[in-house]
């Protein structure tokens, strides 16, 4: 059983004994912490609740609902929903806060509480510790019977973020429309399996193909979006018959596409093609992670605008975005951030954009994905010990290449020309992360490679 208290939020297995796994103490707790949090920072004792449909999203969901009745805040529920969606809720509801009972593109077993602001933005890390401290503390006080919250259910905000999307002024549905795109879709039976379809008809998609859309939390596949989950998909657009191919993780803020092939758009390149398109209406800047593709910087200084790193972590890139006031963002995992919908990563926004551009650009997605620069990062990670000082590790590696463009805004990430290596710390395991990237596989490999070796003299002279 695992649980991770994070200052985004909590997310675990389900069941074991309290404190050891996501457990109805461990919601129930949590969950009255933030509701603390809401009702000390507003007088609008508000909270918006939505979940994707994984097995225990039912229970859980009833865990928070009745918990935050009881500290006194009033519950709009949502049921079955999208991160982005309840994002966009938050602030057209005037409330205090959101709760995203989600745990992403983890397996089935997980579940978590995500936690929004007023503004239907994720907390920040201040923000997160503070709520840490009450839950720890037990740091929350339950309302008298005449002051419990009051519980409404909403079921038709999906239909309301789709006619938003349709509004946006660089989401064209007549031209979408006049493509005749038949599309395949893999919402892993979750809620992408109810706002994709509704989200393609309304934008004019002639034909859509559903693969798992039965949002019944029963994942057929690993729900991560990664090309080695989505053989069946791949297949079926092997075949011939069909332009595109759309994938979204179980609470639908991750985006990746496939060719019309059967091949990897690449989930890096999701925000690269949707920042190219947007860069050549809205001329600006634009955001994503350390860890993301330098794909995007590419296409965004020929576009002539200014690109920007922002730390890993999708607060962290809002919070770079409105520093630098950047017309796009995101992040390198499909993550979509458009400042004119709202500051959270949505795959229904990076829909509506991408089929826009992919219409008017009138040819192929493989021969879209062709036209921009290509790059091949390589993942590593190397496990921690107690004895191995990370920081030391950071700093010696920083001090060897020094002569580099470096960054250590979170970790060290080291340039050379076109090719990179980012080393940090994971922030929800006992590892390093070492990504590279490079216009070759083999050379962003040789590359991480040779940093590891690094870290293991350092590692080694240390101990």
């Amino acid at each position: 059983m695992a649980l991770i208290k994070s200052i985004s939020g909590i997310r675990g297995t389900i069941g074991g004994q309290a404190g050891q796994g996501l457990t109805p103490l461990d919601v129930v707790k949590f969950t009255a912490a933030y509701g603390a949090w809401v009702l000390d920072r507003t007088q609008n004792a508000k909270v918006v609740i939505g979940r994707d449909a994984r097995i225990s999203g039912e229970m859980v969901s009833k865990l928070v609902a009745a918990t935050l009745q009881g500290m006194g805040i009033h519950v709009i529920d949502l049921g079955l929903s999208t991160t982005p969606t309840v994002e966009f809720a938050v602030p057209l509801e005037k409330a205090g806060g959101g709760i995203i009972l989600t745990a992403s593109h983890n397996p089935i077993q997980w579940n978590a509480l995500k936690l929004l602001n007023d503004k239907g933005e994720f907390i920040s890390d201040a923000e997160g510790q503070d709520i840490l401290k009450r839950a720890e503390a037990e740091d929350f006080t339950f309302a008298e019977v005449k002051k419990l919250g009051k519980y409404t259910l909403i079921e038709d905000y999906i239909d309301r973020h789709i006619e938003h999307v349709l509004s946006l002024s660089l989401v064209d549905p007549e031209a979408i429309a006049a493509r005749n795109f038949k599309v395949v879709i893999d919402c892993v039976n979750s809620t992408g399996g109810i706002a994709l379809p509704k989200l393609l008809n309304a934008l004019g998609v002639a034909v859509i193909e559903e693969m798992h859309c039965k949002p019944d939390g029963n994942f057929p596949h690993n729900p991560e979006p990664l090309p080695e989950n989505l053989r069946d998909i791949s297949e079926k657009l092997a075949k011939g018959k069909f332009d595109l191919g759309i994938v979204v993780d179980p609470d639908v803020d991750r985006l990746a596409f496939i060719n019309e092939d059967g091949t990897p758009f690449g989930e890096e390149y999701t925000l690269v093609a949707v920042a190219d398109y947007v860069l050549s209406q809205t001329p600006g800047n634009t955001v994503s992670n350390l860890s993301s593709t330098r794909a995007l910087r590419d296409v965004t200084e020929k576009r002539n605008g200014i690109y920007h790193a922002a730390a890993v972590g999708e607060v962290n890139v809002v919070e770079k975005m409105k520093e630098v006031n950047a017309v796009i963002g995101g992040e390198g995992n499909g993550g979509i951030i458009y400042p004119e919908s709202h500051y959270g990563r949505d795959a229904l926004v990076g829909i509506g954009l991408f089929l826009t551009h992919l219409a008017k650009f009138g040819k192929t997605v493989s021969r879209l994905r062709a036209s921009y620069p290509n790059y091949y990062i390589s993942k590593n990670k190397i496990e921690l010990t107690p004895e191995i000082d990370v920081d030391l590790i950071l700093k010696e590696i920083k001090q060897k290449y020094i002569k580099q463009p470096i960054n250590d805004i979170d970790g060290v990430k080291v340039e050379f020309e076109k090719e990179w290596v980012h080393l940090r710390k994971s922030n929800t395991e006992p590892i390093i992360r070492i990504y590279s990237e490079s216009e070759s596989q083999a050379t962003a490999e040789h590359l991480a490679n040779k940093i590891i070796l690094d870290i293991k003299e350092v590692i080694k002279a240390s101990v």
